[in-house]
């Protein structure tokens, strides 16, 4: 009977440790195949990362030529097309190149005095009105930016009311390094950051704008007196070889300072691409600033934000 007894146990044993081992052995093989698949889609990205660097040096090349070839920017231009699905190893690429000075530049609202400029300032709170927009924005995000400490008034908010928020933090006082950071300023939501962001830029140093590549809400920014007619009018004048004179577009504004603002060709853009490697997809952001003689310097990039 014991004989009997301890053959059952080493048999029950014996199945035991052949279950653990199958286990063991299905475990090893699952995390095995984990292990590749997570070294495959980190190979992947890096690739991805690679081609965009590579799309980037073209586009360069792109921005430059059209320097050599054009004394303007405009909307009829080769960079200014979107770039087709091209097919790669693997995958394929798109993307589209943007002007950033046909937005209005949010750090222009700082004058080299470290001063709130009031024609900027006024600008801003046209534009907000043009995209049916709480104009008080503009005072509340000029004080974010601006390096004192004290709220302007009527339109202003600093630490005192950042620090209650619920995580306090504080204003930045310093110029923004993407136009995704107003999504901090007191009172804006996320529907009027989505309306906001097609029109806004951050740009590193104060800027004019573009006539011939600016939005329709940037362009009625520039006059209180321009109309939605009178855009549709000025869009027809440049057409996509940009307006002839800018004549045209100063018959409508009676400010000054503000046809000072106005330009015809573009020292900053922005290269968004979409890279796809198999199951790997990326999102890649490029500001481009280009220089007088041409060159053209990456000054910032990001992946999967603006």
């Amino acid at each position: 009977m014991t004989h009997a007894y301890n053959k059952g146990v080493a048999l029950l044993t014996a199945l035991l440790i052949t279950a653990l081992l199958a286990t063991l052995a299905i475990t090893l093989k699952w995390n095995n195949a984990l292990d590749i698949r997570r070294t495959i889609v980190m190979l992947n990205r890096d690739q991805a990362i690679q081609v965009a660097l590579g799309a980037e040096s073209w586009v360069q090349n792109i921005l430059r030529d059209d320097l050599a070839d054009s004394d303007t920017d405009h909307l009829g231009e080769i960079w200014a097309g979107d770039l087709p699905p091209l097919p790669i190893d693997g995958g394929e690429i798109l993307g589209a190149i943007e002007d950033l000075q046909g937005h209005f530049n949010i750090n222009n609202l700082i004058d080299a005095d470290d001063k709130i400029d009031p024609v900027a300032l006024k600008q801003f709170q046209d534009l907000l009105k043009a995209l049916q927009l709480d104009p008080r924005f503009a005072g509340i995000t000029a004080d974010w930016i601006d390096a004192d400490e004290q709220a302007s008034f009527p339109d202003g908010a600093e630490d005192a009311i950042y620090t209650g928020f619920t995580p306090p933090y504080r204003s930045a006082n310093q110029f923004l390094s993407s136009a995704s950071e107003l999504g901090a300023i007191e009172g804006i939501d996320k529907e009027s950051l989505d309306i906001l962001l097609p029109h806004v830029t951050a740009l590193p140093r104060l800027t004019g704008i573009n006539v011939n590549t600016a939005t329709g809400p940037v362009l009625q920014s520039l006059s209180e007196t321009l109309t939605a007619g009178d855009i549709e009018g000025l869009f027809a004048a440049r057409e996509d070889a940009g307006f002839t004179n800018l004549e045209i577009i100063h018959s409508y504004i009676e400010d000054e300072a503000v046809k000072g603002l106005l330009e015809e060709t573009s020292s900053f853009f922005q290269l968004k691409l979409i890279v796809r490697i198999d199951t790997v997809r990326i999102t890649y952001y490029s500001i481009l600033e280009r220089g007088p003689d041409g060159n053209v310097t990456p000054i910032l990039r990001s992946l999967g934000t603006t």
